[in-house]
């Protein structure tokens, strides 16, 4: 970033003045290096040479200050934006969400999440509402969880393989292994392949469960239609069953 900061210098002391692509390129650059101290500097001077800032420079600014781990400077950032008469992409929304579940702030993050229901002019991704999902999941508030995977599904946007993997776990946790087991149904039944993380966090969870025959009807169908080579003998079972998912029983 040193070449491309000194690179600016000369182009600005030379009268030439930057592109709204050349600012965002420094700004996210530097974001993404952890110098937050250079990107909100670009930003100023871009500010000061009447270049506006649109969408790409908000998110650039978001994700820099959240991998640098200032969520609220993010949250200010997100407001400015509004402010501005500048609406969040996808990827401001992804970036936010995500940050906000690191901290374990699901709440907040549901919030922003909520936004995506005015917002058609948004084709929301499995990416944005996993994290908040799994946030819910892993809280114990598998109704909410669901309620969102609802709202995803009414925007037209399908769970994938990861959504799906958390939702089973964490019906497993609440001792709903019934409603595990149609999820994993559901997921075959729309062509979504599950892998082996799932097909074993069943299969553990319903031998924790007391739930041996059902086990059993997982591991043939993970060896005979997913091709998962996992043996079907009950002598022979290849699967951890001491995988650290609690059961509720």
């Amino acid at each position: 970033m040193e070449l491309a900061s000194n690179i600016f210098d000369e182009m600005v002391s030379s009268g030439i003045k930057p592109s709204l692509v050349t600012f965002n390129v420094l700004i996210d650059g530097f974001g993404k290096n952890g110098d937050m101290s250079s990107a909100l500097h670009i930003y100023d001077k871009m500010l000061f040479l009447g270049c506006h800032p649109d969408v790409v420079t908000f998110t650039s600014l978001i994700d820099g200050n959240c991998r640098s781990g200032q969520v609220d400077k993010g949250l200010r950032l997100w407001d400015e934006m509004y402010v501005k008469d500048l609406t969040p992409n996808v990827y401001t929304f992804a970036i936010l969400v995500n940050a906000l579940c690191k901290e374990n702030r699901i709440d907040e993050a549901r919030d922003i999440l909520r936004q995506l229901r005015w917002r058609d002019d948004i084709v929301p991704q499995p990416f944005i509402y996993n994290p908040v999902i799994d946030g819910f999941s892993k809280a114990g508030n598998i109704d909410e969880a669901n309620v969102i995977v609802a709202e995803m599904e009414a925007k037209r946007c399908k769970p994938d393989k990861l959504t799906f993997t958390i939702l089973i776990i964490g019906h497993c946790m609440k001792g709903k292994m019934n409603e595990a087991i149609n999820i994993y149904n559901k997921m075959l039944a729309i062509g979504c392949a599950p892998d082996r993380i799932t097909v074993n966090s069943l299969i553990s969870c319903l031998l924790k469960a007391g739930m041996p025959n059902d086990a059993f009807k997982i591991m043939q169908t993970a060896s005979e239609d997913l091709n998962f080579g996992i043996a079907s003998s009950r002598r022979n079972v290849p699967i951890r069953t001491n995988m650290d998912i609690p059961v509720a029983v």
